[in-house]
């Protein structure tokens, strides 16, 4: 029998799911809109199944599958031949290489297990995958296999296969419960931890079918159900640990209002209405269509310029989910069509669409989609990914529980040590290309975001109380620590200065801040913290070892991104720059870098300088000789770290012992 309030309910979670991935405020927990469907995917599907094994003893895999085929493919496909296309308008050959992989994932219905391993869902790399709503598609489908199978393995006895489900559910819920507050990526991406909650429904149609259930408790039941449902959706946040004990609300209220459905009150009332209904009916479609729509536009447009573009886009999501609805998903569920046909037509288009993903992901992305100049910063935009093979976690000695890199030939005492922040990452490979030709052995440690300084503590905006700890605890210790490496006779220093100097960053991140502060409490400016810091530092280490070397920052050049940049040529609308007068760099670098110059007077300590091989007389560059020198604003690719190898010569020179 129709239950209009079903498709009610439907709509709430569909609305509740657009509107909270367009930023709609309020709707902070928009997301549980994903339980909502799958108790109410549960209680269908169960309610369908369960009827015919207590009529037949039995259920028929082909049909059911045909049914679901019919139902959910013909929408999937077309919805994934038409972002392909706009992703290969779109996306540079990074993303595009990536999509390739999730066309295959959701195809097959595996998206869930890709990105668990990829990423959080609520992580910000996750705005750029325009596949990342199948994952709820994939815990469904894994269902649809689930359940059938477990049926027929223990079809012979209703009350072992009663007992089964519960077991399973109650297995299920509390390995989300227990398991979410260290496991948080697996429990919300993996099936057996969302199990429970399409068995809710599951459990729930078997109880009324068994019951002869009339689906009518009173008012308050609804009321209960829809106050459960509102309050996840207004009052969960994406950061509580989700979804944990929070998940109970929706799936609970979902419940209630499945149970009470047939009972006239004001709630199924409204559930019931024109206006929910219809949503309801292009619930599937309206979800297939909004994430890719969503992503891609936004690619496109890096960002909405206005609410009045939010609202364009989300009525493009719903006049594409009303066409997918009654052209595509209408039309296929009423044909009178074999199941080998079904089934043939299914196994085509998937393997089509895999094949095309697969070509994507072989052929990395395609870059020859896109004009030289492009491929420039495209390149750019994908060298940045260190070499880390000879790095790893010392289990003893000085650095224990540290991330430790070796440098030069193996088999011998290390003799140099490199200390620095992301900026020792960026230019990690050109300082091995000078150790390896200078037969020298060292060691390389860095840690993001963090000074390579004694006698400071630091609070940035960009880390989390916890990396900001581990900063300044490694940074009290490394004096000991030096101390404690006799075979190591020379230093080198590096790390982005004039943001430590200053506090702030510049162009493209000027909303990261960092600030300084001094071990020993006494209030100074940011800029006088650091020249304290850096010139107890130099003076400390100066007696230490033999030799001190100090890289000077390279200049930042504030609005380019690789990344950036690349999609703005691709896509014709260049608003950034790639260049920077020397005059304005050089007043960015004053900051800290003057320090460095008078430093590096005294007799123990050189500075190292890259500005010569980046900049001419008026002007640095992030592209030099068709090749790209910059990942970001203050970052280089490997190829410009490795263009600059010769500038640590010096380093790697074989001591005189």
């Amino acid at each position: 029998m129709y239950r209009r309030e079903i498709d009610g309910l439907r709509a709430i979670a569909v609305l509740a799911i657009v509107l909270y991935h367009f930023d709609t405020p309020v709707l902070g927990g928009g997301f549980v809109g994903v339980d909502i469907f799958f108790v109410i995917s549960g209680f269908l599907i169960g309610r369908i199944l369960w009827k015919e094994y207590r009529k037949t003893g039995r259920i028929s895999l082909a049909r059911f599958y045909q049914r679901r085929i019919k139902r959910l493919a013909p929408a999937y496909f077309a919805m994934a031949i038409v972002t392909s296309a706009f992703a290969w308008a779109i996306l540079l050959p990074y993303e595009f290489r990536e999509f390739g992989k999730m066309l295959i994932a959701a195809t097959f219905y595996f998206s869930n297990i890709l990105f668990f391993r990829q990423t959080g869902y609520f992580d910000t790399a996750g705005e750029e995958k325009a596949l990342l709503h199948t994952w709820s598609l994939s815990v469904e489908e894994q269902f649809y296999i689930f359940l059938p199978l477990l049926i027929l393995l223990v079809a012979r006895s209703k009350q072992l296969l009663l007992a089964l489900l519960v077991v399973l559910w109650f297995a299920s819920f509390f390995a989300n419960i227990l398991l979410t507050p260290d496991m948080q990526p697996a429990t919300f991406f993996l099936f057996p931890f969302r199990a429970w909650e399409l068995l809710s429904g599951v459990l729930l149609a078997i109880w009324g079918y068994e019951r002869r259930c009339d689906w009518n408790y009173g008012k308050p039941i609804s009321w209960l159900g829809i106050g459960l449902i509102v309050g996840s959706i207004v009052l969960i946040k994406p950061d509580t640990g989700f979804p944990g004990y929070q998940v109970v609300f929706p799936v609970l209220g979902t419940v209630l209002l499945l149970l009470n459905g047939r009972q006239i009150n004001p709630v199924n009332a409204t559930l019931s209405s024109r206006g929910f209904v219809f949503f309801g009916l292009i619930s599937y479609s309206l979800y297939l269509w909004h994430w890719p729509v969503l992503v891609l536009s936004k690619y496109w447009r890096e960002t909405y310029q206005s609410a009045t573009e939010t609202v364009f886009w989300v009525l493009i999501c719903v006049v594409l989910g009303v066409f997918s609805w009654r052209f595509i998903e209408r039309p296929t569920q009423q044909m009178d069509t074999s199941i080998s046909k079904v089934f043939g037509l299914t196994i085509i288009a998937s393997l089509g669409i895999s094949l095309f993903g697969f070509l994507i992901y072989k052929n990395q992305g395609i870059p020859q989609r896109f004009d030289a100049e492009t491929q420039i910063h495209i390149k750019a935009s994908g060298d940045f990914l260190q070499d880390f093979s000879r790095c790893e976690v010392a289990t003893d000695g000085v650095f224990a529980g540290h991330n430790v890199c070796a440098l030069g030939p193996s088999g011998q005492d290390p003799r140099v040590l490199v200390w620095g922040d992301s900026h020792l990452c960026a230019f990690a490979e050109g300082i091995a290309k000078a150790a390896d030709q200078a037969g020298t052995a060292g060691l390389l440690i860095w840690n993001a975001g963090c000074p390579p300084l004694f006698g400071i503590n630091k609070n940035e905006t960009y880390a989390t109380p916890k990396e900001d700890t581990a900063c300044n605890e490694f940074n009290a210790q490394m004096p000991a620590r030096l101390s404690a490496l006799p075979n190591i006779e020379r230093l080198l220093l590096v790390g982005r200065w004039s943001y430590y100097a200053s506090g702030h960053g510049i162009g493209d991140d000027l909303e990261n801040s960092v600030t300084l502060s001094s071990t020993s409490n006494k209030e100074m400016p940011q800029n006088e913290v650091f020249i304290t810091a850096a010139s107890n530092t130099l003076n400390e280490m100066s007696s230490e070892f033999s030799k001190v070397f100090l890289l000077r920052q390279v200049p930042e050049i504030p609005t380019y991104d690789s990344r950036k940049f690349a999609r703005q040529l691709a896509h014709g609308q260049v608003t950034e720059q790639s260049t920077i007068s020397m005059e304005t760099a050089t007043l960015r670098d004053a900051i800290g870098g003057d320090f460095f110059v008078q430093a590096a007077q005294s007799e123990n300590v050189t500075l190292l300088d890259p500005w010569p091989q980046i900049c001419d007389k008026e002007n640095c560059h992030a592209i030099h000789n068709m090749r790209g020198l910059y990942f970001d604003n203050n970052h280089l690719t490997n190829t410009g770290a490795r263009e600059l190898s010769t500038l640590f010569a010096p380093v790697f020179e074989r001591p005189a012992r």
